[in-house]
């Protein structure tokens, strides 16, 4: 295992470039816990989470992920609040399709008309004239695929959004996708413990389509007390969620990890896992432990 020490230690997770002309660096930033319990209304420290966001991108982080959703709306206005007027090379995705009716309830709404005034919304509350990624954080099974997507494309068209992404899909979802829009990025739930998408990266990398795992980390009960993310982590003298993240960083040059955290010195521990190289042995060791 080799490390990496700069001022901007993120510059050393490697670039990918969304659609082929945004070019990012590959840890990001998924600020979904900048907000109340149940992603629900503000955040318990607001000041906190400014410096959270402030300090991500002072670490060369330029690849924040966000939605609608969350808060509702409330991690929109505070991205806004913290981060604008935005540093030019940074991207701000964000997702629509997913509806709020209280804490940790969530409900797919994909109408079209729907997704037009969330995208709207999102405007507004970013302070953008265009979205750079715009996710569909849902497929909604009771509207046809290409009405959802087909609006989004419209919104494209329109300056409104810059790439398309989808969340949360099969393989078969994934290709559907394709057919109604242009794909650049595809977020699904995926770490060391939760390998079921497997066969989505593997598409993704073919294609060259960003896969962004949310909830990267999942260390848990693999970070206990004489559990294999402890052991490795002695060894290697990092934290089991740093080398949970060098670990997906490794995995696939499509992947953008984005560990999200409410405190500062947190996220400086995150952000550090960038300059983690795995040699081989290392990578397949930490995978066979799981």
């Amino acid at each position: 295992m080799s490390t990496s020490n700069t001022s901007r230690p993120a510059d050393a997770s490697g670039t990918f470039a969304l659609g082929g002309d945004l070019p990012v660096n590959r840890l990001g930033y998924g600020a979904m816990q900048l907000t109340g319990p149940g992603v629900w209304g503000e955040p318990k420290d607001r000041d906190e989470a400014v410096r959270v966001l402030r300090r991500a991108v002072e670490l060369g982080v330029n690849f924040i992920d966000t939605a609608d959703s969350y808060g509702p709306f409330v991690n929109e206005v505070l991205i806004q609040e913290a981060l604008k007027p935005y540093a030019d090379d940074l991207v701000i995705a964000t997702k629509g399709g997913f509806t709020r009716s209280g804490p940790d309830a969530w409900s797919a709404v994909g109408r079209p008309e729907y997704l037009r005034q969330q995208t709207e919304l999102s405007l507004r509350h970013l302070g953008v004239e265009r979205i750079d990624l715009y996710q569909l954080h849902r497929i909604d099974q009771q509207v046809p695929l290409a009405d959802q997507l087909g609006e989004l494309a419209l919104l494209q068209k329109e300056g409104k959004i810059r790439h398309i992404g989808v969340s949360e899909v099969t393989l078969e979802q994934l290709k559907e996708a394709r057919e109604h829009a242009e794909i650049v990025s595809v977020q699904n739930r995926y770490n060391l413990v939760d390998r079921s998408s497997e066969d989505v990266l593997a598409y993704a990398e073919q294609e060259n389509i960003a896969f962004i795992p949310w909830f990267p980390m999942a260390t848990g009960e693999l970070a206990r007390p004489g559990g294999p993310l402890d052991a490795a982590a002695e060894n290697h003298g990092a934290s089991p969620s740093q080398l949970a993240l060098a670990w997906l960083l490794r995995r696939s040059p499509v992947m953008l990890p984005i560990p999200g955290t409410s405190r500062v010195a947190h996220l400086e521990q995150n952000v550090a896992a960038a300059g983690i190289t795995l040699n081989d042995a290392q990578f397949e060791a930490l995978a066979a432990a799981v």
